[in-house]
């Protein structure tokens, strides 16, 4: 598959600044560690409280990891004044989410003008190998015109 080339040539620092607005991601301790046409790589160091009962890492933090992986990768392949939404998912969890870190790559399968069909693997690092733990298939839709910026009235 050839690499697509993204409309706005500055789409690595309007992803980055989106990324950023994001509290929660914040909040989880996740970082962008990759970021090409179509392909969007977040980082996450294990972190105890982020686990569920069992001690894997949660099914929800490997969720959101993915959907912003997927969402992101489509948002590079996206013109500089539109904003990203996930439109649905579907999330497989294959094998305990556990390990030093969790990384999601989202890569998108076909970009079209209003949709976007994008996938991800998500691995947990652990002892120099890392075992994919989930895979996602996501619909992300592009909103052309529309800041990717808070609403007016919401912080």
């Amino acid at each position: 598959m050839a690499t697509p080339t993204p409309p706005d040539p500055d789409y690595r620092a309007r992803v980055r600044a989106s990324f950023a607005r994001q509290p929660f991601m914040t909040l989880l301790g996740a970082s962008i560690t990759a970021l090409g046409p179509g392909t969007c790589e977040i980082m996450l160091p294990y972190r105890r409280e982020l686990t569920q009962q069992h001690g894997f890492l949660h099914a929800g933090v490997v969720a959101t990891l993915a959907d912003n992986a997927c969402g992101y990768a489509a948002f590079t392949l996206m013109p500089a004044d539109s904003s990203v939404l996930t439109v649905e998912f579907k999330l497989n969890l294959m094998a305990p989410a556990e390990g030093e870190a969790l990384i999601a790559r989202g890569r998108v399968r076909k970009a079209g003008r209003t949709l976007t069909v994008v996938e991800a693997e998500v691995s947990a690092r652990r002892d120099g190998a890392e075992p994919v733990v989930a895979v996602m298939l996501a619909t992300i839709m592009g909103l052309h015109g529309r800041s990717d910026g808070p609403k007016e009235g919401r912080a």
